[in-house]
């Protein structure tokens, strides 16, 4: 029992000393964006790496989620005869949740993950220690252009999510289920509302840009500075971000939609 006890409070002290440092380091990368805005060049260039470099999983991903949704929404409307409002139901699922939830699962595992390999590698070598020695800030050079750059990026890639997926459905609801093209359209205009759907949908993928890029730059600015210290940084980049978009998409959907 004494064991037991002595595991869960060394646990805990753990768990509250990295909530502690974690907070510290985002307050540190807010106090460091001042500075960066003087080189916006850096984020741009950063918006490509993350964003351009993930446009082909996530239009592809939601082109066939598109399809899934297009399938099953049919078979499930056709019950009750309320297949013409197949559209909605798409519109709906891609705008509230599977846009923002399934591009930020994705984006954890392609851009958070190579976000986390970086800057564990500059770690590993050296780099970051040299630019203390020179002067110059890391969190400011390194750490905030990739930062914001994830921000921006999530909610255009979700946008392109959703865009896609739509069009997945309709390719299957009406091109080849045959359900009514004007009903398609005119259902989905009707019924999705630009704050209440659209609005909180682009809420919710900048909550997840925030609560993703700063996980996978914290894990590699934390990771052991050794090729095992970076692949278990990368493993829990993913882990970790998966479990907290989940977490916070219950949390933002209990608040929005109560």
């Amino acid at each position: 029992m004494k064991r037991l006890l002595e595991a869960i409070g060394r646990g805990a002290r753990e768990w509250l000393q990295n909530l502690g440092y974690g907070t510290r380091t985002f307050f540190s990368l807010l106090f460091a964006t001042g500075g960066m805005l003087r080189r916006p060049r850096l984020v741009t260039d950063q918006i490509h790496f993350i964003g351009n470099y993930s446009l082909v999983i996530i239009a592809v991903s939601g082109l066939f989620v598109g399809f899934v949704l297009g399938l099953q929404g049919y078979y499930t409307l056709n019950r009750y005869g309320s297949e013409q409002a197949l559209g909605l139901l798409v519109a709906l699922s891609l705008t509230r949740e599977l846009g923002p939830v399934v591009t930020a699962l994705l984006f954890a595992g392609r851009a958070g993950t190579s976000l986390t390999a970086e800057i564990g590698l500059m770690k590993a070598g050296e780099q970051l220690s040299a630019m203390e020695m020179m002067a110059v800030n890391p969190m400011q050079r390194v750490i905030a252009p990739r930062f914001w750059a994830g921000v921006i990026a999530m909610p255009l890639l979700a946008t392109i999510f959703s865009a896609v997926g739509v069009l997945g459905g309709y390719v299957v609801g009406v091109q080849m289920i045959g359900v009514d093209e004007g009903a398609f359209w005119s259902q989905m205009q009707a019924g999705v509302d630009v704050w209440d759907d659209i609005a909180n949908g682009f809420i919710k993928s900048v909550v997840f840009g925030f609560a993703v890029t700063f996980i996978a730059l914290f894990q590699g600015y934390e990771a052991q500075p050794t090729p095992e210290g970076v692949s278990r940084a990368t493993t829990r980049t993913v882990v970790i971000a998966s479990l907290t978009v989940l977490w916070l998409d219950f949390l933002l959907t209990a608040l929005m939609f109560n």
